[in-house]
């Protein structure tokens, strides 16, 4: 096979690239709390409540730390005053985390009633 024939086809001597499967763990780790996004994992199915419950604050929590990090590097901008659109992601910043916090209220609700 010559050289433009492997470009063409990608191979260039490189290994292929592979993209690592999303798991239940990881997407927790990511912010990810929705239960309804949860439940697409199988192994989420076989968690009890409670522990489903564990993984879902953990997650809220990761989010809403992710969420604060962009706040505070949105407000370290040099010349705050002079950029209008930074000022416009802060204010979604707060938007985002005033839903989360519903959100986790909506949920802490719906899952201390067993």
């Amino acid at each position: 096979m010559d050289e433009t024939n492997e470009k063409e086809q990608g191979l260039g001597g490189k290994a292929p690239v592979t993209v690592p499967k999303l798991t239940l763990e990881k997407a927790i780790e990511l912010g990810e709390y929705d239960p309804n996004y949860l439940a697409n994992f199988p192994e989420w199915h076989t968690l009890s409540r409670h522990i489903q419950f564990e993984y879902i604050r953990k997650a809220l929590d990761n989010r809403r730390r992710q969420l604060l990090t962009q706040y505070a590097e949105l407000h370290n901008v040099l010349d705050f005053r002079l950029k209008p659109e930074i000022h416009k992601a802060v204010k979604n910043m707060e938007k985002q985390l005033a839903s989360l916090l519903r959100v986790k209220e909506r949920l802490y609700s719906e899952y201390s009633h067993e």
